[in-house]
């Protein structure tokens, strides 16, 4: 019982220095936003190195000395932990690179403090700073593999869609009235589009018009209407074709045994040709903001409807990571919209989306893996099992945050986003860690969810900061 609770503790306290090493870098960014090491340019206070700052950005600076005094000493207290631990070999040697490089990366910050900064400096800073964080969630990673694992949950062998599934048969009632019959089969169709993916890739496409706004002359009413409409509307397409290739196996798993073609509610031909009349006014609505958008749209639904639906996802348990591919288009579609070309804030932001995919899917993938296994889709916790998947959720979650602290280094992102992407990033990392010790439905789920609320108000504060530009 004393060792788990070292153990906890250890975690604990390894999460809590990867999330102040995470502060570091978003202030630092801030920071270098604002010409805060300008207005603050001695060591270790202002003025003759001994003074207090007599400006904002002179105490924003301040306040990132100070941040970085008190992670350094938890990088101290974790590193001593971990020899103390029984953690292996490899967590411990990922601890002490990261204590190792906390200095250098200090010094670094002293000496742009002091004579100033260049681009290259900048550069290396941060990404040494991306590096330090990435080697302390690379060894909590491990250090709750180690404590919490099963080192034998690995499947014999991968589900093979080759194989004959077993229907139970079982179908839900279709409404003989006329009128519930109708309510019904409207229903179907609005179900058909996935309307509960709208909203989070909408809200991505709103985030990457808001942020190409604030480089470009862009942003019109009518350009936001054209390419959200587009959006809905594409997403709808994708979302109808993947019922109608998915429709034999919806029926044999409980959580889509119900979709509108598993119970024959709605002809597969009248199915396709919704689809088709989605897809050609998404297209043309997004041709008429520019023909790059259109081609992106187009790319979108074919990519998610042929390229995910029929080669991803039922032949490789990369399907999540790949197919991720799909959910990071509407934000280039959304900056292409504004500025007319694939420009690197774009970029940055569908990497966001990208990064964050399986480190949000697989929660879901851990909560229905026996409907997953049953339909004969080779998920990660299907094929290799609960232990790594749980190990690769944090893994993405890193690669996500440091991508998102990437993006914080735009001119027109500042306090709103940084707060945002600390605390919720933090919630998002704390419920993942719940997920290892607890390991049933209910904390995936609250992953799940909590993985939802990151994303969602990240892009909420992308729209915030911009709009206050």
């Amino acid at each position: 019982m004393a060792t788990t609770r070292a153990s906890n503790r250890f975690h604990g306290l390894l999460a809590a220095t990867a999330m102040g090493v995470y502060l570091l870098l978003l202030v630092g960014a801030t920071t270098a936003l604002t010409d805060a090491t300008a207005a603050c340019a001695a060591w270790p206070a202002c003025g003759d190195g001994l003074s207090l700052p007599t400006s904002t950005d002179g105490w924003i600076a301040l306040g990132h000395r100070l941040a970085a005094v008190f992670v350094g000493l938890l990088s101290v207290a974790t590193l001593v932990s971990a020899w103390l631990s029984d953690s292996s070999r490899r967590v411990k040697a990922a601890v002490t690179v990261a204590a190792v490089l906390y200095p250098v990366q200090a010094g670094m910050g002293a000496l742009v403090a002091t004579t100033g900064t260049t681009q290259l400096l900048s550069t290396v800073h941060l990404v040494v700073g991306m590096g330090i964080f990435g080697g302390l969630l690379v060894a909590l990673a491990w250090t709750l593999e180690e404590a919490t694992g099963d080192p034998t949950d690995r499947p014999a062998e991968q589900p093979s869609m080759d194989e004959p599934l077993a229907d139970d048969g079982e179908r839900p009632p279709i409404p003989t009235d006329p009128v519930a019959r109708a309510k019904a089969t409207a229903w179907a169709y609005f179900r058909l589009m996935k309307p509960r993916l709208m909203w989070l890739l909408c809200l991505v496409a709103s985030a990457a018009m808001a942020l190409a706004g604030t480089v470009s002359s862009g942003l019109t009413p009518q350009v936001m209407v054209a390419t959200l409409g587009g959006g809905v509307l594409s997403i709808g397409a994708s979302g109808t074709f993947n019922h109608v290739l998915e429709r034999d196996i919806d029926r044999r798993m409980q959580r889509t045994s119900d979709r509108p073609l598993a119970v024959d509610l709605v002809p597969v031909r009248n199915a396709i040709a919704f689809g088709i009349a989605l897809t050609v006014i998404s297209v043309g609505l997004f041709a008429s903001v520019n023909w790059l958008a259109a081609v992106l749209g187009l790319v979108a639904i074919a990519f998610y409807s042929v390229v995910y639906t029929l080669i991803l996802k039922p032949n490789t348990v990369q399907n999540t990571v790949i197919g991720g591919a799909a959910g990071a288009l509407p934000a280039l579609i959304g900056w292409v919209a504004v500025t007319g070309n694939v420009g690197l804030g774009g970029f940055v932001l569908a990497s966001v989306i990208f990064m964050w995919t399986p480190a949000h899917f697989y929660n879901l993938a851990l909560a229905y893996k026996d409907d997953y296994a049953r339909g004969g889709f080779p998920m990660m916790p299907v094929v290799r099992g609960e232990t790594e998947t749980r190990k690769h959720i944090i893994w993405w979650l890193g690669a996500t945050l440091i991508t998102a602290a990437g993006l914080a280094v735009m001119d027109a992102l500042g306090v709103v986003y940084v707060v945002t992407s600390l605390l919720l990033g933090g919630v998002f990392l704390y419920f993942v860690v719940r997920l290892h010790y607890e390991q049933d439905d209910t904390a995936a789920f609250r992953a799940f969810h909590a993985s939802n609320a990151y994303l969602g108000m990240l892009l909420l504060a992308i729209v915030v900061d911009t709009l206050a530009v």
